[in-house]
């Protein structure tokens, strides 16, 4: 979906940044006109004759700190808490997402597919809830933007009675990304006995009778899923040119049903056989920021690392938490698992791709959109000291001493 543009955008140059392109990293300026990229100049002539043509242009002195694409998450549920940080503590969606929008490009965010859940039941996971923040952030970014704010639909398939709403937002393009979720215990991100039940009483404030009936309709929901209906919602997200996931893919099984349903980004696999099984499968797999950063899973479940290692991984999306993102992106080139280039692809390039944005975003390259971030190290960690979207500087940060 493109960004509407509803404000002129002068000329802007980055200059003496190391420079992260697609497979390589160069000492360069980078140069924007019209929220475009226009060229990556690494020549003191060619930057100057730039210049003399636009004396104009605003000029972002990167300091020889490095010069990335903006991030391009396409998982992220940290919206919902924003609204609801304790349970049944509700703030109004516009502040929520004003002040989670502000947020983003602190943690060199420049896009955002917002995650949020039909059908789960749990959170902010009730239908009015759900639709009201979809409906909300669609309208907010006609009118104005700082960020791309993009919206995945998280469905849980036994949620039948949200078909229709589903089936409604994809014929009308209100959401961006749908994903195909089942969060039924026994299997998936709950195969071990008692861990759903313990996940809801310790989110949700409820006691263990109230978890008893919420296992007990789940379950019920679920033995009355029809795939029929689930390839009907495919068929519409395929006419829609809208990208499918899977969610917490648990075996080789499982994997050949998600492709079954037209699935082609396979979310949190379990185990490394599963992640193995659907790269070769040309599915693309997406693991999560926070699970490369602690080095470890937080539901004891496959560690990233290892599927980035057997190259059974190639998107970091940041799950839960937005800040682990571009800190896991460093966390991969300075322990030597990922060349630089290659880790930030898996933040920015490879997302676009995998849901057919990359024409516009992902990369620095000519004719793209100017989403960039300058990014500086302290402490071993990274700090975005600038962020640019489609070529408008909307974030800077300096320090006091």
């Amino acid at each position: 979906m493109s960004d509407h543009m509803l404000t002129s955008i002068d000329p802007l140059i980055v200059l003496n940044g190391n420079v992260v392109l697609p497979n390589e990293v160069v000492q360069a300026a980078v140069a924007v006109k019209d929220g475009l990229i226009e060229a990556v100049l690494s020549d003191a002539a060619d930057i100057e004759e730039w210049l003399r043509i636009h004396p104009k242009a605003t000029i972002l002195d990167a300091q020889q700190r490095y010069v990335l694409p903006g991030l391009i998450d396409i998982h992220c549920d940290a919206i919902e808490k924003e609204v609801q940080p304790r349970p049944n503590t509700l703030f109004p969606l516009n502040m929520a997402l004003l002040e989670f929008e502000r947020k983003l490009p602190v943690h060199g965010i420049t896009t955002m597919y917002h995650s949020l859940s039909l059908g789960v039941g749990l959170s902010l996971r009730g239908d009015h809830l759900l639709t009201g923040m979809v409906e909300h952030i669609h309208g907010y970014r006609s009118r104005r933007s700082m960020i791309r704010n993009r919206i995945h639909l998280r469905f849980e398939m036994s949620h039948l009675a949200g078909m229709p709403i589903v089936e409604r937002y994809l014929k009308e393009k209100t959401i961006d990304y749908l994903s195909f979720m089942d969060h039924s215990p026994g299997q998936g991100q709950y195969r071990e006995p008692g861990s759903f039940e313990r996940y809801v009483m310790k989110n949700q404030g409820v006691n263990a009778d109230e978890v008893r009936i919420i296992v007990e309709e789940l379950i019920e929901r679920r033995q009355q899923v029809n795939r029929e209906h689930l390839l009907r919602l495919s068929s519409l997200a395929a006419a829609n040119g809208i990208a499918i996931a899977s969610h917490d893919d648990d075996s080789v099984k499982q994997v050949e049903e998600s492709i079954e349903l037209g699935v082609s980004v396979c979310e949190f696999p379990i185990n490394l056989e599963t992640a193995i099984h659907a790269v070769s499968k040309g599915l693309r797999v997406c693991v999560g920021a926070p699970n490369v950063v602690r080095g470890v899973s937080h539901d004891k479940n496959m560690r990233a690392v290892d599927a980035i290692h057997a190259g059974a991984a190639d998107i970091l999306c940041s799950d839960y938490h937005p800040s682990s993102m571009l800190a896991a992106v460093f966390k991969l080139f300075d322990e030597g698992t990922a060349a630089l280039p290659a880790a930030v692809r898996m933040a920015t390039l490879h997302p676009a791709e995998a849901l057919g944005a990359d024409s516009e975003l992902g990369s620095i390259e000519s004719g793209k959109a100017a989403d960039l971030i300058v990014v500086g190290r302290y402490d071993n960690l990274p700090w975005v000291t600038s962020a640019i979207v489609g070529g408008k500087p909307v974030y800077a940060a300096a320090v006091r001493y």
